[in-house]
């Protein structure tokens, strides 16, 4: 009986130490990797690989370091929303990061191309919330009764990660999905009708060169579906962990078009076909 209950002792003393360095992980890990990413060297893997909760807590160490640089808080992004791209993360669920407002850029703008450790391009696309119904919205149409608009964005991610390093979705998720910037359009309003809910699935995200050569096309279909089920995962997931969404919310969807690397000396244009029913929509950015 004693030798039971000296196991079960010893047993409860693992838990607890196995606790205390769950805790301890994440402490210190955010800002560290913060640190890699504002000064764009590539960083190492934490080591041992976190589990996504401990990425999440990561994460928010790992934002509140980047807060002086990038501002307050205006929305919060999906990633890994195409299935594509979650066979090349080895996942199959989402990823949530945060958008801060020196993140956003406007059209047209030019950037340096190595603007992080690991710098990428892809075509994206915001919804503005434009009503807090969105917190108990049940269905994607009655999601979209708390849309106000739709916005081109060009996203630009930075990996942060050496090229080395195997990215998975919990490495992605510590260092804030990658978000580092994006350059945005003009909002195009929205209206809580079937024809909507068809542009939004159906409309195509064209990528073009500086020659004018069109590099890749992908509808909005890509992000799980249908865009309205990647604002219902998001609004889910930030439920969870007791957010909702406001007003003004700025949510980016994830990828539509491949990540692909920058090059200096380049501009990249973004045209949506299909999504503003008065014609097609463009963002541009110029890499140097």
């Amino acid at each position: 009986m004693k030798r039971i209950r000296r196991s079960c002792v010893a047993f409860l003393g693992v838990l607890l130490v196995m606790s205390l360095f769950q805790g301890a992980f994440a402490a210190g890990e955010g800002a560290k990797l913060a640190d890699y990413s504002l000064k764009k060297i590539p960083a190492p893997a934490p080591d041992p690989s976190p589990t996504l909760e401990q990425a999440m807590r990561i994460q928010a160490e790992y934002n509140a370091a980047l807060a002086p640089a990038f501002g307050k808080v205006i929305g919060y992004k999906a990633g890994l929303t195409n299935p594509n791209v979650q066979k090349v993360f080895g996942v199959t669920a989402p990823v949530r990061g945060t958008l801060m407002e020196k993140m956003i850029l406007k059209s047209g703008v030019t950037v340096e191309a190595a603007f992080g450790a690991r710098p990428l391009y892809e075509g994206d696309l915001i919804l503005r919330v434009g009503s807090e119904f969105i917190n108990t919205a049940a269905t994607p149409m009655e999601a979209l009764k708390a849309i106000d608009a739709a916005i081109p964005f060009i996203e630009l991610p930075d990996l942060v990660y050496a090229k080395d390093v195997k990215i998975n979705g919990t490495l992605l998720a510590a260092v804030n999905v990658a978000a580092r910037y994006g350059v945005v359009g003009e909002p195009i309003p929205v209206q809580a009708t079937p024809e909507w809910m068809e542009r939004l699935k159906t409309f195509k995200c064209q990528i073009y060169d500086q020659s004018g050569k069109m590099l890749v096309e992908a509808p909005g279909s890509s992000l799980l579906d249908h865009p309205m089920n990647v604002v219902l995962w998001l609004r889910d997931s930030l439920k969870k962990d007791g957010i909702a969404l406001k007003k003004g919310d700025l949510l980016s969807l994830g990828t539509i078009t491949k990540l692909t690397p920058t090059a200096p000396g380049t501009t990249v244009r973004a045209r949506y076909v299909g999504l503003d029913p008065k014609g097609p929509a463009e963002v541009t950015v110029t890499f140097k």
